[in-house]
């Protein structure tokens, strides 16, 4: 899915003249020339579009004064219009396709804060692709992918907005946390791990904020529900005639406790405090561990005891973040039945959202539509969104005091996340 030719890439077997500004001063002129796409130029402007990342990847080795006219001419704004004038799949493609190639090779910081200035990537980023189409697909979630992997205290704030609340790079690739195709799934999966190893507290206090309990409540109802469907295949396979079916539903588990325990590892307090009450008291305790004690009869019990006990093995020998194994652990050998009755009428009351009620439950809105209606908020205390280039700027002296990491009453999420008051890197492992 997500293969392809960088055959073209470095121009073997082409004139030298090929990589020099004069080269992409006439490739801006055939831009200029050709601002509308038709069936007569598409081909002539996937090819210029083509040449002039093969330049940048030159210059950015070579001369720089390539990235000086790359700026100043805006030709960023070329692929932009070009993208919004729906082309045609065609277009699309070699146009992320060349987008990825140009970021995977920019290796100097110069070089890269000139491509994400003026915050074109961010709009391309928001671009209404067709997502249906896998190729578009995939070397859409590759791209993001690739920006991820540049993510560091320098180059976040050309994604993250703390003035509008936005972070589209973030919030466009959890959107396919669930995506049919499991490669999908896995870049998914990367960038959000890049993401939460760049320790920048504005960033991580909006992720806390503002994604991380729909984010978490709807990943832990995805896990969940394929371990019924683990679950099933193991009840109606009594002759093993799925074993290669069942082998695959297991490694994705097994992934999904990997995936988990990469991110407590990073030991981002707050993240994980939210993450360990979404998957104690949303997962293990309401379907695995009930599992074990429930009788066969309750409907609350969704996996048969023998699923459920290979399972919790697995969770223990992956899942190396103490406060959530400890806590675990005591309900397993400690615990009664009560624990999965300590729900007050009050509590029932409470939103959906809230974590601490134990039971293994959809969340009310999709992920998707959770981040439209923060998208939305965060909106409306912005007039006009600036220049990415220079809100780093402002870090230290423009602060959201609804949002600041100093008054934990004001956070948002489950009640283990009102402890999330540290910084990032602040644990025991440092």
């Amino acid at each position: 899915m997500f293969g392809r030719s960088r055959s073209w890439v470095g121009g073997q077997g082409k004139s030298k003249s090929i990589h020099s500004l004069d080269h992409l001063k006439y490739m801006y002129h055939v831009l200029t020339k050709n601002t509308t796409v038709t069936d007569h130029n598409r081909n002539l402007l996937v090819e210029t579009i083509r040449s002039i990342t093969e330049i940048l990847i030159w210059g950015d080795q070579n001369d720089s004064s390539v990235f000086d006219f790359f700026l100043e001419k805006n030709m960023f704004a070329f692929f932009l219009n070009i993208l919004r004038q729906k082309s045609g799949r065609y277009v699309c493609v070699q146009l992320l396709q060349t987008l990825n190639i140009l970021f995977e090779n920019i290796s100097h910081e110069t070089s890269l804060y000139y491509l994400l200035s003026n915050n074109h990537v961010n709009s391309i980023i928001v671009h209404k692709f067709d997502f249906s189409d896998e190729e578009i697909m995939a070397y859409y979630i590759s791209f993001l992918k690739t920006l991820s992997l540049k993510l560091n205290n320098h180059t976040v704030h050309f994604f993250y907005n703390e003035h509008t609340n936005d972070f589209a790079l973030y919030t466009e690739a959890i959107k396919f946390f669930n995506h049919p195709e499991s490669m999908v799934r896995i870049a998914v999966r990367t960038i959000t791990l890049n993401v939460y190893k760049v320790d920048n507290q504005h960033m991580l206090h909006y992720i806390r904020d503002k994604t991380a309990v729909p984010y978490f409540s709807n990943l832990v109802w995805f896990i969940g529900s394929h371990v019924i469907e683990l679950d099933k295949c193991v009840q109606t396979d009594e002759e093993h005639r799925n074993r290669g079916k069942l082998s695959d539903l297991v490694a994705e588990h097994l992934d999904h406790l990997h995936y988990l325990n990469d991110i407590l590892i990073i030991n981002c307090e707050f993240l994980n405090d939210v993450l360990t009450d979404h998957l104690l008291n949303r997962l293990f305790l309401p379907l695995y561990v009930y599992s074990l004690v429930g009788q066969e009869q309750d409907e609350d019990r969704k996996i048969s005891p023998q699923v459920s006990l290979y399972l919790l093995s697995q969770v223990f020998l992956i899942i190396h973040y103490q406060p959530l194994v400890n806590s675990l652990a005591d309900v397993i050998l400690n615990g009664d039945l009560s624990v999965f009755s300590m729900q007050t009428d009050q509590d029932a009351h409470k939103s959906s959202s809230n974590a601490s009620v134990r039971r293994f439950t959809k969340p009310a809105e999709s992920l998707e539509r959770s981040l439209e209606i923060n998208r939305q908020r965060g909106r409306k205390r912005a007039q006009k969104r600036p220049n990415y280039k220079n809100v780093g700027e402002e870090e230290e002296e423009e602060k959201a005091p609804e949002e600041g990491p100093e008054d934990p009453e004001k956070a948002k999420g489950t009640e283990a996340s009102l402890k999330g008051s540290r910084a990032c890197g602040d644990t025991e492992g440092e």
